[in-house]
């Protein structure tokens, strides 16, 4: 397939950094934090483009996050040349509906208020559904009918998540997005890995959640035996340093972890800021905009849980403006 040429981004790359003024800076993120009340928090968003919303209505403010995050998926649809580029940060809300999906049919329980928005296909209208997801919710529900195992079928589906993550990034011809995905899933391994080793699994399970497709292949993490050892040099170097202390048993909390983790992915975005245009422009403003969203919940659920501000902090990840 024919990979569009950078220039043919030029006028959304110009569009993007437009609306990249009103993303949610680290200044505005700290307002958030040390705002009197819940109220004022959120008034803050309005300078992001945020409608009114209402601290006390925890649910119409995650209804109005869901919504922000549809639209912007709507906008750049529009606007892009390739909408391949969009699907790889769309699919994770189908996967993860399908894993709700199954779950819920497998239980007799509804799925309806834990299905999530902005994914490519409406969760309730198989038929919609491309061949490669089809395949993939379809080997999940026989692999959950064979064990009554939930945890395998979820392993299957985030499998097929990052495959086809890979073959998307694979057709659109982006040595950008297939760089990003590939850390994306040497991060989720070098998650595996130390929840493996915190929960003394053996090499056979480790095996079963290690995903192929990473900058580390899957033969060398099984071979390595010190957790962090094939990230020590690269973007995930810090997750690294943290990875051998934390696989011991017993050894606290993954706060700081996780984040480092999270951060690596959004240091490699920062690089399309220094892209004048591209696909890498309109990757890297998607993250940010999902970066923030999560940033908002973060804040507004400690805040809610009567959480300090040094604590809320601990929490956040690095802002991409």
């Amino acid at each position: 397939m024919s990979h569009k040429k950078d220039t043919d981004y030029l006028s959304i790359s110009a569009r993007v950094r437009a609306m990249e003024t009103r993303l949610l800076t680290r200044e505005r993120l700290e307002r958030m934090v040390d705002a009197l009340d819940n109220g004022e928090a959120l008034k803050v968003l309005a300078e992001c483009g945020y409608g009114e919303l209402n601290a006390a209505d925890p649910a119409g403010l995650e209804r109005s996050l869901s919504a922000a995050r549809e639209g912007l998926f709507a906008e750049l649809a529009a606007a892009v040349p390739d909408g391949r580029m969009l699907d790889i940060f769309r699919l994770k809300y189908d996967y993860h509906n399908a894993k709700v999906l199954l779950k819920a049919k497998a239980t007799g329980q509804q799925a309806k208020r834990l299905l999530v928005s902005g994914g490519r296909y409406d969760p309730e209208q198989p038929e919609q559904w491309g061949d490669f997801f089809r395949r993939a919710v379809e080997q999940a529900q026989a692999c959950l009918d064979d064990t009554a195992d939930p945890q395998q079928a979820d392993l299957l589906l985030d499998k097929a998540c990052f495959e086809e993550m890979g073959l998307l990034a694979k057709e659109c011809g982006s040595d950008f997005l297939q760089g990003y995905v590939r850390l994306a899933i040497d991060t989720a391994n070098l998650r595996s890995r130390v929840r493996c080793a915190r929960l003394e699994k053996g090499p056979d399970f480790l095996k079963q959640v290690l995903i192929a497709g990473g900058n580390v292949s899957v033969d060398t993490l099984l071979r390595v035996r010190e957790v962090g050892e094939p990230f020590r040099v690269g973007p995930l170097a810090e997750a690294a340093q943290m990875a051998d202390e934390l696989a011991k048993p017993g050894t606290g909390a993954l706060t700081a972890f996780e984040r480092e983790c999270d951060n690596a992915l959004m240091a490699y975005q920062d690089k399309a800021r220094r892209t004048p245009f591209g696909e890498e422009v309109v990757a890297g403003y998607l993250f940010a905009r999902e970066a923030e969203l999560t940033a908002i919940r973060t804040v507004m659920a400690g805040r809610m849980a009567g959480m300090n501000g040094d604590v809320i902090r601990q929490r956040l990840r690095k802002s991409y403006i």
